[in-house]
């Protein structure tokens, strides 16, 4: 499965932008997406997930959690998965990666086997 995201850009502390990772040679709707974060310096972090179903979605639970400001979606039918971002800070700054599974949902970065090239999200104080 090859991912492509994109949406990422420069933004103002308190806006918003719209992640979408699609699919090309390949259905994504027997694959459970996760998004994923990389911020200089440090390690790549889970942000959301979403089952195949688009039925049931897991958020990351730590400092500066995303629960709450960002939302994870999938349209089967255009074959892409996006990630809401609302009322971005300055530390939600990071290369922001989508990946896929064919099994059940998972928060682990070595837990995906698929993932696409990373679209950088910077957010301005």
């Amino acid at each position: 499965v090859q991912l492509q995201a994109s949406g990422g850009g420069l933004v103002q502390a308190g806006g918003s932008l719209r992640l979408s990772c699609a699919a090309s040679e390949h259905t994504l709707s027997t694959y459970t997406v996760g998004w994923f974060r990389q911020a200089p310096g440090k390690e790549r972090e889970f942000v959301a997930a979403v089952s195949w179903t688009g039925g049931n979605t897991y958020y990351a639970d730590y400092a500066d959690s995303v629960k709450g400001r960002f939302t994870i979606s999938r349209n089967n039918a255009e074959n892409t998965v996006y990630l809401q971002m609302n009322s971005l800070k300055p530390e939600d700054t990071a290369v922001y990666y989508c990946a896929a599974r064919q099994r059940g949902m998972n928060f682990l970065v070595n837990g995906y086997d698929y993932w696409g090239q990373g679209t950088l999200v910077t957010v301005s104080s």
